[in-house]
């Protein structure tokens, strides 16, 4: 099964994404269980878990098809201590808060150095900063997203995940999340068939598709690795649909929640039926 959905809002209570995102057609969605643009959230009421984990299993959503994300704000490799402590139990309370929810994952951008610290030393710490959070938590697995490289972002290069992964302890807790757009701005390139192969091929060399554990699908507003975040609706970039093709016919990608975080929500559904329709093109 191949599952596919958007990042749908959770406005009024993290009760209501699981029915925003079937009024899309949706069977995957991702959310954020607080204001991702803010430190300090309420803690989540037990009505509010209820009714989540009630909708989730009426709408047929399992934890498995679900792809939280964390605050924008945390740093898990900040060279600085105190703000380093900060973005650590901030990390951990949204694990908790996934556990909460009865969901398997928590989507997270890696960290920045902020040109302070060399990258291995911030990728070391970014390490560090996965195993405590496993250790203080259950159940739920860290997945990293690969970024842009943006600034002083790290995650944008394979090796770098697979960098931080080898030295995470807990294995079987995480796991990476590929977004095409900041696949093909840092310089991995998805236009035809073959860049497909060859960009998956160093995928599996320096991290594992066993590691896979999620998908942001967005077309580029960027050019070929700009290192620029700038997503675009699907074909309508600078990556075109080819790779969306490769993706929905491809079972290294089933079983893993795919969502779209597109710039035009008004069209959500009817680009989610457009990558269903890859899988059966007449």
């Amino acid at each position: 099964m191949y599952y596919v959905g958007a990042h749908v809002s959770a406005a009024g209570g993290v009760e209501n994404a699981p029915l925003n995102a079937a009024k899309l057609g949706a069977n995957a969605f991702a959310l954020f269980t607080k204001n991702q643009r803010r430190w300090e959230a309420k803690p989540l009421t037990k009505g509010s878990i209820k009714k989540f984990r009630d909708s989730c299993e009426r709408l047929g959503f399992a934890p498995e098809q679900v792809l939280p994300h964390d605050s924008y704000l945390i740093n898990l490799g900040h060279p600085e201590a105190e703000p380093l402590e900060k973005s650590r139990n901030a990390f951990i309370d949204e694990l908790q808060r996934c556990e909460q929810l009865g969901l398997c994952y928590l989507n997270f951008h890696p960290g920045s150095h902020l040109r302070k610290v060399d990258e291995e030393v911030c990728l070391n710490t970014i390490a560090e900063s996965i195993n405590i959070a496993l250790d203080q938590t259950s159940g739920v697995t860290a997945v990293i997203e690969n970024t842009a490289g943006q600034g002083s972002n790290l995650g944008n290069r394979f090796e770098q995940l697979g960098h931080i992964i080898e030295r995470v302890e807990d294995k079987s807790r995480v796991g990476v999340c590929l977004d095409t757009c900041h696949t093909f701005a840092s310089g991995y390139d998805l236009r035809d068939r073959d860049d497909c192969e060859t960009t998956f091929a160093e995928f599996e060399r320096y991290v594992g598709f066993q590691y896979l554990k999620g998908m942001h699908l967005n077309d580029s507003k960027a050019e070929y690795a700009s290192r620029k975040d700038r997503h675009h609706s699907l074909g309508m970039g600078e990556i075109g649909l080819e790779v969306f093709r490769y993706i929905m016919t491809d079972d290294r990608f089933r079983g893993v929640p795919m969502v779209l975080e597109t710039i035009d929500d008004t069209i959500w559904a009817e680009e989610i039926q457009m990558l269903r329709s890859f899988q059966n093109p007449a």
